[in-house]
């Protein structure tokens, strides 16, 4: 009788181990925290003053998740990603009323067909053209985002109500989709989106190009479809720069239309890059402005040591369209980072961004301003630079 009990009770754990064997969660996170200074931002008494700042975020933005996994047999996973952003300064989500503010998706994932996920989701613009750029990667980040983040490359604004396929690599191809739904009876295009991209990567060249695409009847704020598929940002967006809003120009405008795409280089040490996109925005502000924004980015990063990373980029930025009041003004951007590596999981940097915007007529868009700097500068220059400590668990 005993040794039936022993025997059923291994049986037990036996099977339990092995059940648990075949799901995980995992906690993972991001900490960013450091010191910025900038030479000049606007005040609300008017005038311009220069800052010393407490920042979370310079680099990447602080957030923390739950990343699971359970196997389903045949090569088959069921998947879920539960990713929060938040300002480690106060402790604040980075996005009101939203807990899992960066990602929320659940889906299937297949080593052969590839993984269908379903929630809020980055667009192929992130997925694919972003790791070639210094803003989108843990070497440039936030400061490095191209002028008001206009092609989304430093991820500012995630995709709400989406279904999204991303492939398994075929011969160094990977390629995606994505739709956004608006949710909305009788308005499907009110605040929808779509996306896709795809990428290539061979020896030492790696390539990448994306597309993303928004529709909005909006042309304020409070006209908004706040349950459609943009919403909200992280970061700075274009529309920040003409009114205090957080919601991103794109669903105010009747269509924004962005597409890039970039390459990379690595030869010994070093990985070159460069990286182009456009974006391009129709009847924004009561049908009376619409432009382009046209980005081209030349980037290095060094390994100068196992420990020690050295990266640098510039960005010149035109704008295109009657701007506001026919202003057509342009963007130089210069920037440069150096990053120190104290173990596998934590590092210290110290890093540098000056932009200058030269403006043509009265465009509003004719002062200068850093992306992820609080305000902008009463000037046509700006300069910004930071030392922080970043830590990954």
């Amino acid at each position: 009788m005993n040794k039936m009990l022993i025997t059923g009770a291994t049986t037990i754990i036996t099977l339990a181990g092995a059940a648990h064997a075949q799901s995980s969660v995992a906690l993972y996170g991001l900490i960013d925290a450091g010191l910025t200074y900038t030479n000049n931002q606007i005040t609300g008494t008017g005038g311009g003053h220069s800052n010393w700042e407490m920042t979370s975020g310079a680099v990447q933005y602080s957030r923390w998740g739950l990343r699971g996994a359970e196997v389903l047999g045949a090569g088959l996973n069921a998947i879920f990603t539960l990713e929060s952003g938040f300002n480690l300064n106060n402790g604040q989500f980075s996005s009101s009323n939203r807990i899992f503010n960066r990602q929320a998706y659940v889906g299937l994932s297949s080593r052969d067909y590839g993984a269908l996920t379903l929630g809020r989701q980055t667009d192929g613009m992130v997925d694919f053209v972003a790791p070639l750029s210094l803003t989108g990667t843990e070497f440039g980040g936030t400061h490095f985002a191209h002028p008001l983040d206009n092609d989304n490359l430093n991820d500012s604004f995630q995709i709400n109500n989406s279904v999204k396929y991303l492939s398994p690599y075929f011969a160094g191809f990977k390629f995606g989709a994505l739709y956004g739904f608006s949710n909305q009876a009788g308005g499907f295009t009110n605040n929808r989106a779509y996306s896709f991209g795809m990428s290539y990567v061979s020896g030492a060249w790696s390539v990448g190009a994306g597309y993303l695409q928004l529709n909005s009847a909006a042309r304020t704020p409070a006209q908004l479809n706040t349950n459609g598929a943009v919403t909200d940002t992280t970061g700075s967006s274009l529309q920040g720069a003409l009114t205090p809003t957080a919601v991103p120009l794109g669903v105010l405008a009747s269509s924004q239309k962005t597409f890039g795409a970039g390459v990379n280089y690595t030869f010994g040490p070093a990985v070159a890059g460069f990286v182009y996109s456009h974006s391009k925005f129709a009847q924004f502000f009561q049908n009376s402005l619409s432009g382009t924004f046209q980005n081209f980015e030349g980037n290095i990063r060094y390994a100068l040591t196992p420990a020690v990373e050295l990266s640098g980029g510039y960005t010149y930025t035109r704008a295109g369209g009657n701007g506001g009041a026919g202003g057509i003004p342009h963007w130089n951007q210069v920037s440069a980072m150096a990053d120190y590596r104290v173990s596998r999981r934590t590092d210290v940097y110290i890093q540098g961004v000056w932009q200058r915007v030269s403006p043509s007529g009265n465009s509003p868009l004719g002062v200068a301003w850093i992306n992820g700097v609080t305000a902008p500068s009463s000037t046509t220059n700006q300069l910004e630079g930071a030392v922080g400590l970043r830590h990954r668990f």
